[in-house]
């Protein structure tokens, strides 16, 4: 039987993009909504690190097995690293994906295009029962469009520009996005320890 590992977030379009990442390993990915009544935890700790550590043991520790949680933000070198571990709630504790895009393109409005250089990040920290835990963490570099490109993705992906391919990671595909992805690369370094570390829970 297949090691269970519950995907800490209720948030479909990143439960997605995990499931795509890592589903062909021989883990039994869960969501959050397939366990009723489970914890709210508050991400409102300093860092990414600290938020999903702080998630996914306490996650883990409620639901009896092994679970994953990630944080990851949007940093945009012309506002010093901002919005940063604050992504989600930018515009507010409403995590309003278009309130936060919308905020973001008003501070950037006087930024010329050279200058809006930006980065997602994204900490991925897996957790035992007991507390144990891995973390990995993984970056995509790329610019601040001027307008919002695209329908697909989620959160600040429709602003996002990947140079190397001219799109917005709203305008790609769920294949090519999870290719290039900050959570992509986070997920290339945890694949190579993940099946080990589930099944010794």
């Amino acid at each position: 039987m297949r090691p269970p590992l519950l995907i800490a977030t209720t948030n479909l379009g990143k439960f997605a993009e995990f499931r795509e990442l890592l589903g062909s390993l021989p883990i039994d990915l869960k969501s959050l909504r397939e366990f009723p009544g489970a914890p709210a935890v508050a991400e409102n700790e300093a860092t990414y690190l600290a938020n999903a550590v702080r998630k996914a043991t306490i996650i883990a520790a409620w639901a009896r097995c092994a679970a994953l949680a990630d944080d990851s933000g949007l940093e945009v070198d012309a506002l010093g690293g901002a919005p940063g571990v604050q992504s989600a709630r930018y515009a507010g504790a409403e995590q309003d994906s278009a309130a936060n895009v919308a905020k973001l393109l008003a501070a950037l409005r006087d930024v010329p295009p050279t200058a809006r250089t930006a980065r997602f990040r994204c900490v991925i920290v897996v957790a035992h029962p007991d507390g144990t835990t891995r973390g990995v963490e993984g970056t995509c570099e790329g610019q601040i469009t001027m307008t919002p490109r695209g329908d697909a993705g989620f959160g600040y992906d429709p602003v996002f520009l990947y140079p190397p391919m001219g799109l917005t990671f709203a305008e790609m595909s769920a294949v090519a996005k999870n290719q290039v992805s900050h959570r992509a690369h986070a997920c290339r370094q945890l694949r190579r320890q993940l099946v080990a570390f589930v099944g010794a829970a």
